[in-house]
């Protein structure tokens, strides 16, 4: 591989004339203002491929899906809208099922389709269960957070939990304990609570602002209390609907790139308006909008990771803060050492940016 590009985000900052090199997917040289004839050359902003920690699946499947070549099709739409690193995001379900489901996403794994799995319940507070099937919400053990370590055989990266039920703290320890990282949400916690949380090991919080109380100034709750840690990453789900303007601007106020940009697609992404489910909950998607149909809360996004992209940069008008937020941040957060910016290296995972629209150059 021999690139060049009009300009580049390496190493944090913009750079103009870049030449990048590889070998095996690897990238093995990067210049500037290279001589060489490179194989294409690029006239737009050459960044990293995204990295999506959070996401359940797209094209009309779930990552749950019985079969492979469904999964495969779901993790594909995203590839193509530049998600070259993917994490396989699962939601409550009985913990028997939830098993199957992650043994079924072993080999994808070790198969490098995915570079993991993401549970997303059954540890979450039923007064903020979204589109989670409340009947199913429990308050984690220790045992059944070994038994599903198990099944994953090292595959689960990620578990999203409400750190007030019973036995959350220990279960946030737990994990920390076995190299998961833990995310806190869906969650009613109070500050007290949440930062305990954060004292016991959770790195981060799941989709900022949705499954929570909205941030309110003077308020003790999960929401200020992550403000306040400055260092902790906010997953934030950017498409117009999720996050409000106003939320928006608090969180870019309120401590520097620690935003994490996911899509928490449903299986509509990169599909069409319609009927659709998540878990045994129906799902109907309006203009784009995932909606359950029993109570017309939000039901995961039909976002893809491009459009994520061009909707934060619209808002901090910074793309290196982009990249961060899109690749660089998420990768570091879950320890995916081998992507997440372009350097020596890692992986040659290059999109190219074109103002509207973004290109997967390789991946």
């Amino acid at each position: 591989m021999h690139i060049h590009g009009a300009s580049a985000v390496i190493d944090g900052t913009l750079k103009e004339k870049v030449c990048i090199k590889g070998a095996d997917g690897v990238i093995t040289a990067i210049t500037l203002n290279c001589a060489e004839t490179p194989d294409s050359s690029h006239s737009g902003t050459l960044i990293p491929g995204f990295v999506d920690i959070h996401s359940h699946g797209g094209a009309g499947f779930y990552f749950s899906d019985l079969s492979p070549e469904n999964v495969a099709a779901a993790r594909n739409t995203h590839l193509t809208h530049g998600t070259t690193t993917h994490i396989a995001s699962l939601v409550t379900e009985p913990i028997g099922v939830l098993e199957e489901q992650i043994l079924r996403l072993v080999p994808m794994v070790n198969a490098g389709v995915f570079e993991g799995i993401h549970l997303e319940g059954p540890y979450l507070s039923h007064a903020r269960c979204g589109a989670h099937e409340p009947s199913l919400l429990r308050s984690p053990s220790i045992d059944e957070l070994s038994a599903l370590l198990d099944a994953g055989q090292g595959a689960i990266t990620m578990i999203t939990l409400a750190p007030e039920l019973d036995g959350g703290i220990e279960a946030v320890e737990y994990l920390t304990s076995r190299g998961v990282t833990v995310a806190l949400g869906h969650s009613q916690a109070d500050a007290a609570t949440t930062n305990a949380a954060f004292a016991a090991g959770a790195k981060l919080i799941t989709h900022f602002s949705n499954g929570m109380p909205k941030p309110s100034k003077g308020a003790s709750t999960i929401a200020e209390a992550s403000l306040a840690q400055k260092k902790i990453p906010l997953e934030m789900i950017i498409d117009g609907v999720h996050v409000s303007d106003e939320i928006l601007r608090e969180v870019l106020a309120s401590g520097e790139q620690r935003t994490i940009l996911i899509t928490d697609s449903m299986s509509a992404a990169g599909g069409a308006d319609g009927s659709y489910s998540i878990g045994s909950l129906d799902v109907v998607v309006i203009d784009g909008v995932a909606r359950l149909t029993s109570n017309h809360s939000l039901a995961g996004s039909t976002l893809t990771m491009d459009q994520a992209f061009i909707n934060f940069l619209k808002a901090n008008n910074n793309i290196v803060d982009c990249v961060f937020a899109a690749s660089t941040l998420p990768a570091k957060t879950l320890g995916l050492h081998a992507v997440g910016e372009i350097a020596v290296g890692k992986k040659a995972h290059i999109l190219e940016y074109k103002g509207s629209e973004i290109v997967v150059v390789a991946s």
